[in-house]
């Protein structure tokens, strides 16, 4: 069997005698008037009529004076019919192929053909081919599940070899881009507008998480990459916008897990007037046009999990939920008593555990057993530094977070706007830091400043690609389309590339 240098050498000769002929094996011109699925869903009204269509060279038969291509384009593949006589001879000014060329062409290249659509003798659906162009040579054939390309790092390095030989995994991350879409349709018809905020930021916050830094050369200063889009925004309430939202990435960063990723995809929107309950009710209507948009159902398998998503919502007490499992008061334990209930359900303790840390763990523990969808709500103050207090109980804070299948896909409250008591919290929160907190949030003055000129009661939520990666079915690297591996060089580039310093 040869050898992936040994194949590519025969593809480099090809393409030194395609160039000696004066064939250029780039060219920018291309043309097309159909995409190949054209061809067999309209069939009945195109045959007999000129084509010319564009793609991927998936298989080459050659017998005699007829040859037999198979190509691919996004929309399927088609196969070309070439017979002697029939395609027009060579012109390299043109990158234009006779049939005597057609063995200097592989699987993988990309060609240009034209001609009349046809059903060949056996009743294939074909392209009667009259011209053909090279528009790419490709210099590696692709691999196939037979080579054994199944190895998922090995997928996820070098994803577009993926997404050609699986089809599934193409169509994933063409349900993520109507997912995305879907969200941004839903919030545009609720007359939200999309603002874009800064990616780098002097202070970070909006969520607990240790932030990535960076430096800017211009400004001789260290930045952080925003770990949230939810202080930027809420700024925007507080000039005088009533409903904003913002879609892009966002940079946490943490551990790789099923769930997370150090760089995904987030939304937040921010909706002045608007309070906690009002938000439930939207982000039920919301979930349901995005996934039905997306998926086309709102029935679910997810894993051990039947979700029906198109009824209302249960709701789950955050400090019920804790009584009941671990038969502890979350407002009167002290920390030993957390750590306690930690260490008897095998959960981590960390040399710097605190109270909300570690009953945040203790909620997550029990969280993997909900089915949903519900929202958990009367979440504790102590760990929301940014909602607001819970008239009905001073302890809680108006909050709501979605939980469906075991996971949060979601997490909204109405937000504090009263800036003494944002800078009470924040200063709690500096406090956790300087005691080994790293996610803890950071004092951000300006935020407060802004609540100084004033900022009307809103509501806000906030849900990332979670989501899509939970109803999708899949983990988190394999949710996205280029997850963050190692850099790594493996020992046959090397070979292949022996003068470059790699």
């Amino acid at each position: 069997m040869a050898t992936l240098k040994e194949l590519r050498d025969e593809r480099l000769r090809k393409l030194d005698e395609l160039k000696a002929l004066g064939v250029n094996a780039y060219p920018a011109k291309t043309e097309r008037t159909h995409v190949l699925s054209d061809v067999s869903e309209k069939f009945s009204e195109l045959e007999g009529k000129d084509a010319t269509l564009v793609g991927r060279i998936v298989s080459i038969r050659k017998f005699g004076k007829l040859a037999f291509i198979v190509i691919k384009d996004t929309s399927g593949t088609l196969q070309l019919f070439l017979r002697d006589g029939e395609v027009e001879k060579f012109i390299a000014e043109d990158s234009q192929l006779g049939l005597e060329q057609i063995n200097l062409l592989d699987s993988g290249d990309f060609v240009q053909t034209s001609g009349k659509i046809i059903k060949t003798q056996t009743g294939e659906i074909s392209l009667g081919v009259n011209k053909l162009r090279l528009l790419t040579k490709s210099l590696r054939p692709m691999p196939t599940k037979q080579d054994g390309f199944t190895n998922k790092e090995e997928r996820m390095r070098r994803r577009y070899i993926d997404t050609n030989i699986n089809a599934d995994v193409k169509e994933r991350f063409i349900r993520r881009s109507k997912f995305w879409q879907a969200t941004r349709d839903f919030l545009n018809q609720k007359d939200f507008i999309e603002i874009n905020t800064p990616v780098l930021e002097h202070t970070t916050g909006g969520a607990d998480a240790s932030p990535f830094v960076t430096h800017m050369d211009a400004l001789d200063q260290d930045f952080y990459l925003r770990i949230s889009q939810e202080l930027p925004l809420k700024r925007l309430i507080g000039g005088g916008y009533e409903k904003v939202y913002d879609v892009g990435p966002r940079f946490r960063n943490e551990n790789y897990t099923d769930e997370h990723l150090p760089e995904h995809q987030a939304m937040e929107w921010y909706w002045a007037y608007a309070d906690w309950r009002e938000g439930m009710k939207f982000m039920t209507e919301m979930y349901q046009y995005v996934l039905q948009e997306t998926f086309g159902t709102l029935k679910f398998k997810l894993g051990d999990f039947d979700i029906d998503m198109s009824g209302d919502w249960q709701e789950l007490d955050y400090k019920q939920a804790l009584q009941d499992k671990y038969g502890i008061d979350i407002y009167a334990c002290s920390i030993d008593d957390v750590k306690k209930a930690l260490k008897d359900n095998k959960l981590e303790v960390a040399e710097t555990e605190n109270k909300a840390r570690g009953i945040d763990k203790l909620w997550k523990n029990i969280r993997k057993d909900v089915t949903g969808p519900v929202w958990l709500v009367n979440t504790p103050l102590f760990i929301s530094p940014l909602a607001k207090i819970n008239p009905d109980d001073p302890q809680t804070v108006q909050r709501f977070q979605a939980v469906i299948a075991g996971s949060e896909l979601g997490n909204g409250f109405s937000e504090l706007n009263d800036p003494i008591e944002q800078l009470e919290r924040f200063n709690e929160q500096q406090q956790m830091r300087e005691k080994g907190d790293k996610e803890a949030m950071m004092l951000d003055i300006d935020y407060v400043e802004m609540l100084e000129y004033g900022m009307p009661p809103a509501c806000g939520w906030g849900y990332s690609e979670r989501v899509f990666w939970a109803f999708e079915g899949v983990s988190a690297r394999e949710g996205v389309p280029f997850p963050q591996l190692r850099s790594e060089i493996d020992e046959v580039t090397k070979t292949i590339y022996p003068d470059v310093k790699l």
